[in-house]
């Protein structure tokens, strides 16, 4: 029987502290970047995850005129850079070019704001979106080449079928993580040899398959879903089916984002599903539920997921999350109270 018992800390977390029961692979190791005043027990392995992280527009302008590219993550890079593995949906194409406006659709930041994501200590990114896509197959190229400098992990995109599918696959102290991400947007084409590039397509046949072949390789499969309406705070059906799917199949963990709002957090036979984190770097100032967001603490033991913390944040100055307080931070724990 599983026992769920939720509960505030002192520490602006929302706790959910659980006793539960019972292509070619991309191989990462990390080591030596734990935080021990936040993780005490050494076989305890920590995955912080945040929603859409978009650098460019208005952000990328706060940025420069800052002449400061960790500018967005000052507030909260002591939370992310502490986990074991640290995730989020990169949601903007990175290579040097013109300042992209305000209203514009087609994101682009400069290869300096790579700097403030290893600030903040993220190891794998999705970039499977509707956005990675915007400058075609030159843009996609530039910015595999850049996160690859970086060394900074990608999955969901590439200039071959097979590069799109492969999935990331970290391990922390001998425990092995796989990532696979998979956008609505299908956004695939051919080169001139007649090679595909583009993104992973939120196809459920081809998620179940994958999610099954990669579980006979790692402890535990992370599926990173981007789809939903926008701006709406409960999934719709497509993301419900697309996530099911994925916990149907070996995903112990499915992470939403693309609405651009947060959305609900639900326990689906032997996993979790956050069906969106919101916003976490955006210039989205124009409302309220756009500024706000929640970075995902998860906790494995024993190979299973075994706690799982929520911290609200919103949006300042077009770019900076800050820890949420008051209303704010209330209305989104609410929201993330378990459901099923």
């Amino acid at each position: 029987m599983v026992c769920l018992c939720f509960y505030f800390s002192l520490n602006n977390y929302f706790v959910i502290d659980g006793s539960l029961i019972g292509g070619e692979e991309k191989v990462m190791m990390k080591e030596g970047s734990v935080d021990d005043s936040a993780i005490e027990v050494s076989d305890k392995i920590v995955l912080i995850a945040v929603g859409d992280i978009m650098l460019s527009r208005v952000v990328e302008q706060k940025m420069m005129a800052r002449n400061d590219w960790n500018y967005p993550f000052l507030e909260t890079a002591s939370i992310t850079s502490g986990a074991d593995i640290a995730f989020g949906n990169l949601e903007t194409t990175v290579f040097p070019g013109n300042v992209v406006p305000s209203g514009s659709f087609a994101f682009r930041t400069d290869p300096k704001a790579l700097e403030g994501l290893k600030l903040a200590g993220f190891d794998v990114l999705s970039l499977a979106n509707n956005h990675m896509m915007n400058f075609g197959r030159n843009g996609l190229e530039k910015t595999l080449q850049n996160l690859d400098a970086t060394e900074i992990e990608h999955t969901g995109a590439g200039l071959s079928e097979e590069d799109i599918y492969a999935p990331i696959i970290e391990d922390v102290r001998g425990v092995k993580i796989g990532f696979l991400s998979y956008s609505y947007a299908k956004e695939q084409s051919y080169d001139k040899t007649g090679e595909i590039y583009g993104t992973a397509y939120l196809d459920v046949a081809t998620m179940k398959t994958q999610v099954e072949k990669l579980k006979q390789s790692v402890d535990v499969v992370v599926v990173s879903m981007h789809a939903g309406i926008e701006y709406e705070i409960e999934p719709s059906v497509a993301q419900k089916n697309f996530a099911h799917a994925a916990v149907d199949a070996g995903a112990e963990l499915v992470i939403g984002h693309h609405p651009h709002v947060v959305e609900t957090f639900e326990k689906y036979n032997d996993g979790y599903i956050i069906y969106s984190l919101g916003n976490f770097v955006f210039d989205q100032m124009w409302s309220e539920e756009t500024r706000l967001g929640a970075i995902a603490e998860i906790t494995f033991e024993n190979k299973k997921i075994s706690d799982i913390r929520f911290v609200p944040v919103k949006i300042f100055d077009y770019a900076q999350p800050k820890l949420a307080e008051g209303v704010d931070k209330e209305k989104i724990l609410e929201r993330l109270e378990i459901k099923g």
